[in-house]
């Protein structure tokens, strides 16, 4: 397993990884340079970035928390990738107070877009950031996820009021501003100018199956995790999935 892939943690992160490190292999190749400019908004304490780094990419982290780019800074050094990892403090509505404008072959936007204001513009923002030839990887909550957890929680009027919800929230006591459905985020990403590559649900069935069911029962974690690749790039998944994660590229990094 690749090193974000901790055995529970792998639940959560192994899609879009193997996505992402795709991503980011196929863009060395049609640049023909050994080592990326990568930012990553709102990474947090380095469980992408991190990774990210011991492939041997740059990775600039940008995050509103000084706690998690402390212990991002401690984690780079444990993974001797301090030197290729910088965390700056601030966040995506004033990111390009804190980083250039169009200086990235990739920008990792991952559980940001639920949190700001307004998420077009926040997808425009990191788009911004891309150079002409670049990857955007996007990783939001999905609407439906949501709606099912409520429902087999056995919250029916929470999960009705998400499914009808503007923004997909359940009601007042919702910590997560927005969730999107497939068809709004790849449209918030055509509508900053770019080619949706492909697009996954994440955590399909990680979070219904019982946790004691898949610490205990033999190889039951790599089978689930085996499922979801499966289901992970069929459509009619992407609607019950807790994230989604759309893969985008600058219309002249696909014809590259």
């Amino acid at each position: 397993m690749s090193d974000p892939m901790r055995p529970r943690a792998s639940l959560r992160t192994a899609v879009v990884w193997e996505v992402l490190k795709d991503a980011l292999d196929r863009r060395v190749k049609a640049n023909g340079r050994e080592s990326l400019d990568v930012l990553d908004t709102g990474g947090g304490s380095g469980n992408f970035a991190v990774p990210v780094a011991r492939l041997g990419h740059r990775v600039t982290v940008v995050d509103p928390s000084p706690n998690a780019l402390f212990a991002l800074e401690r984690r780079a050094a444990e993974a001797s990738v301090a030197d290729r990892v910088h965390g700056v403090q601030g966040d995506a509505h004033g990111l390009f107070d804190v980083v250039e404008r169009g200086g990235y072959d990739a920008v990792l936007c991952h559980g940001v877009l639920e949190y700001v204001d307004d998420p077009a513009q926040g997808v425009r923002n990191v788009v911004d950031a891309l150079r002409p030839e670049g990857v955007l990887s996007l990783l939001a909550a999905g609407l439906g996820g949501a709606v099912l957890a409520r429902a087999l929680a056995g919250h029916f009027t929470e999960a009705r009021q998400a499914l009808h919800d503007p923004d997909g929230r359940w009601g007042e006591g919702d910590p997560v501003p927005h969730r999107f459905t497939a068809e709004q985020l790849t449209g918030l990403v055509e509508g900053a100018g770019l080619n949706v590559a492909a697009v996954h649900g994440v955590r399909v069935f990680a979070d219904l199956v019982p946790g004691v069911l898949v610490d205990t029962e033999p190889g039951a974690l790599e089978a689930l995790l085996k499922l979801e690749a499966a289901a992970a790039e069929l459509a009619a998944f992407h609607s019950v999935a807790t994230q989604l994660h759309v893969l985008g590229e600058t219309p002249s990094a696909g014809e590259g």
